[in-house]
């Protein structure tokens, strides 16, 4: 069962971890993955192309998928953070 997103977040910052020489997710990246499948809608992409808005349509919050980890292969781990509505709206043009 998926942890939804509680009121009092307002980030999740994923990690990669080695194990065994392999790199590994840890287990808030996987529930950010999960959230983004299954719990939040997608609204757009910025004009980069990387970063995604995403809305809770349970409480109707914004949130901001993107790699906060920029310089790691792949974008590094993902992020999930909440982002005002007009704040989304100038970065993201809806």
């Amino acid at each position: 069962m998926i942890e939804k997103l509680r009121t009092d977040e307002h980030e999740l910052v994923g990690q990669w971890y080695m194990e065994n020489g392999k790199m590994k997710a840890d287990s808030v990246c996987k529930r950010i993955q999960r959230l983004v499948a299954e719990e939040l809608t997608e609204i757009t992409f910025d004009e980069s192309g990387w970063d995604t808005l995403y809305r809770d349509l349970s409480d109707g919050r914004y949130w901001e998928y993107y790699y906060p980890y920029s310089h790691m292969h792949g974008g590094g781990p993902p992020a999930l953070r909440e982002i005002q509505e007009t704040d989304a709206k100038k970065k993201y043009h809806f």
